[in-house]
């Protein structure tokens, strides 16, 4: 799904939509240090492109990436040429050292497709955490907000190129179908992708149970970045 192509109009296609990484990026860096104001090691599990980590590292004494998908790992990695982005996947990575901090964004945790692999996934990101560390997961969608044949278009232009997106999210118990189509329109001419995310429709109880089970003390902020709110823990 995250192929070199789409890692290349990625940031054009939310920015298009109105996503602004630096805003997302200092929100999230304010939620770390109320709670722990001397962090200075950032670890951002499925980091993408490396656009909230580009703005971490501005403020930050180190920070490293998690990415699975290579095509986005290699973006992240040219564009931070001084910070270790790893291949790993979430449910099971396992780097040298610790972090003061650990991110998880943009609802990438809803990729998990079980309950066990949600736990292994807020498990792997705390074990990177000191004593007192702060764990920031953004969620996708809890079952009971989630509005079932929800329809989205955007159309827009950046740089040197225009892109027209349209997507129809559908759900089959717990796994939601966000079915996307793109036109990106260069200097070269029009091209079009099409991408189907699975995604997980775990409750609010089960995401607590994950963290605690992971030793770590937990709240729900409401709204977060998206909407969606972000769920912060304190590893014990």
């Amino acid at each position: 799904m995250y192929t070199a192509d789409f890692a290349d109009v990625y940031e054009l296609v939310y920015q298009v939509r109105g996503k602004d990484w630096t805003a997302e990026a200092e929100r999230i860096l304010a939620v770390v240090r109320e709670r722990a104001p001397e962090a200075d090691r950032l670890l951002d599990v499925a980091c993408g492109t490396g656009a909230h980590l580009e703005v971490f590292a501005r403020h930050l004494g180190h920070v490293e990436g998690v990415e699975l998908a290579e095509p986005m790992r290699e973006v992240a990695a040219r564009r931070l040429p001084g910070a270790p982005v790893h291949r790993g996947d979430m449910r099971d990575f396992r780097l040298d050292g610790v972090f003061d901090a650990v991110t998880c964004l943009f609802n990438s945790i809803g990729y998990m497709t079980t309950v066990a692999e949600l736990r292994a996934a807020i498990g792997s990101m705390a074990r990177h955490l000191r004593p007192g560390g702060v764990l920031v997961v953004e969620p996708w969608w809890f079952p009971e907000r989630f509005i079932d044949g929800y329809l989205t278009a955007d159309a827009g232009s950046a740089d040197d190129r225009v892109v027209a997106r349209v997507s129809h999210t559908r759900r089959e118990g717990r796994r939601t179908l966000l079915d996307s189509r793109y036109l990106v329109a260069g200097p070269d001419g029009i091209s079009e992708l099409a991408h189907l995310h699975e995604l997980t429709l775990f409750t609010k109880a089960e995401y607590l149970a994950a963290f605690e089970d992971a030793s770590c003390i937990t709240e729900f902020i409401e709204g977060g970045l998206t909407g969606r709110g972000l769920f912060v823990g304190i590893r014990k």
